[in-house]
């Protein structure tokens, strides 16, 4: 398929041919479903803890005695039928991370950008560079009306482009290597440079 290339002025810079295996697939949301949970799994911090019966702040005192009261036996006020007593079976720290094969994950990072592709929402421009000004490339980016936009580089990402998009709001910047699925969906506008396109092309041969 072959798609316009732009500059950040707005101007056109001819065009360029995409390949059909990786940006213009029928996307699946099964697959984008199963990438995008496995990464935000694997995000997942996992710290969440609370405290047993052997770590809560009790005496391990016999409340009351064993025979006598017509109520049922009783050991420490530690056990977790107790109000303020210990969690039985409660959460504790651990990696919800979980396998997915890697050729599910290509095909999720395929689909993604054919997904992009058909909505209309894929733009390739010729380079992302910039004089590391915030405000110049602000106003270029209100032009051409991009809001919530990813901008995908090429191996590197040009040190004064990075700088002068920092600090705005709804735009974010990666190499091709950090291209993933669920930042590509997020997103209202994909912006893929001529080097980005070729580096995506050469990571999936």
């Amino acid at each position: 398929m072959k798609l316009d290339v732009i500059k950040l002025d707005g101007s056109k810079a001819g065009s360029v041919d995409l390949g059909e295996d990786i940006f213009d697939l029928d996307p699946r949301a099964d697959i984008l479903h199963r990438v995008v949970r496995w990464q935000r799994n694997k995000a997942q911090a996992g710290t969440h803890k609370v405290k047993t019966r052997s770590e809560v702040s009790y005496s391990t005192k016999k409340i009351y005695r064993q025979k006598g009261t017509g109520g049922a036996r009783h050991g420490a006020r530690s056990a977790p039928i107790f109000r303020k007593g210990g969690i039985y079976k409660g959460p504790t720290p651990r990696s919800h991370a979980h396998d997915l094969p890697k050729k599910v994950r290509a095909l999720g990072l395929k689909h993604a950008l054919s997904a992009k592709a058909r909505a209309g929402e894929l733009v390739i421009i010729e380079d992302a560079s910039s004089a590391g000004k915030t405000s110049a490339l602000a106003k270029q980016i209100k032009d051409l009306g991009w809001k919530r936009t990813l901008i995908i580089d090429g191996a590197d990402v040009n040190e004064a482009f990075a700088k002068a998009a920092r600090n705005i709001d709804g735009l974010d910047v990666l190499p091709t290597m950090g291209a993933n699925v669920y930042d590509i969906l997020r997103r209202d506008t994909l912006v893929i440079t001529k080097a980005g396109v070729e580096a995506l092309e050469a990571r999936f041969k």
